[in-house]
């Protein structure tokens, strides 16, 4: 094996290219991640950026999540809007915009911030396929959860996660209150690009009242906690 054909490039290619769905070289995404931050910012601080700007994207459960389109990076960003996967591919793509390598990564969890309107329709507190980001910075795979935006945490009364560029943020176990907040049950590990025909099968086998057609609601949990 060459050189260029090391396990480490090898890894590094993979997760600096574009994808399908972590699609990094849309020029919507790459205008986006050029308009974000400097290029010659380091690259902690570009990645602090991009989190900021994949969190602040309108946290939405109310898709169609047989959309192969609410999983694509620059679809959501288009949108304004997304779940937890979606996002979590608009992160990874901008990093791999600018320059730093990026995966999606999946997880289980147990998650006691959801309107009541959500658990109604899920029929459960319990989330299979939870979407997060892990970014590649000074060697070290690290993983962040852009998920929530302010404004929605601002609704319950918890503050938005924050992504410092050199630990996990992943979403927090107790809120400020020490209420029970967030467990993560199983990780199913990272991935290159988001496996969207998968989810959207998943999401239609696991929550069929939440995955078939009805009127979709604006505003997305924001709207659920104001009328609750």
């Amino acid at each position: 094996m060459s050189a260029a054909e090391a396990p480490d490039n090898v890894e590094a290619r993979l997760y600096s290219a574009p994808a399908d769905y972590v699609d990094s070289d849309h020029p919507d995404i790459r205008a986006y991640a050029a308009d974000a931050v400097s290029p010659h910012a380091p690259a902690a601080d570009r990645a602090r950026r991009f989190y900021l700007a994949a969190r602040e994207i309108r946290y939405d459960y109310d898709l169609d999540y047989g959309d192969l389109e609410i999983y694509r990076a620059s679809s959501v960003l288009r949108a304004g809007r997304g779940y937890c996967v979606g996002k979590a591919a608009l992160f990874a793509a901008l990093c791999r915009a600018g320059g730093i390598p990026a995966r999606v990564a999946f997880a289980d969890v147990t998650n006691h911030l959801s309107s009541e309107r959500l658990r109604e329709k899920m029929g459960t507190n319990f989330f299979a396929w939870h979407g997060f980001t892990e970014v590649n910075l000074a060697g070290r795979w690290i993983k962040a959860s852009p998920t929530f935006n302010a404004t929605l945490c601002a609704r319950f009364g918890v503050a938005p996660l924050d992504f410092d560029g050199s630990t996990d943020a992943l979403l927090q176990a107790f809120d400020g209150e020490g209420r029970t907040f967030m467990r993560y049950e199983t990780l199913h590990g990272a991935f290159p690009d988001v496996p969207a025909k998968f989810l959207a099968a998943e999401m239609a086998r696991l929550y069929p009242s939440l995955s078939r057609h009805h009127e979709r609601a604006a505003g997305g949990m924001e709207s659920d906690v104001a009328a609750e």
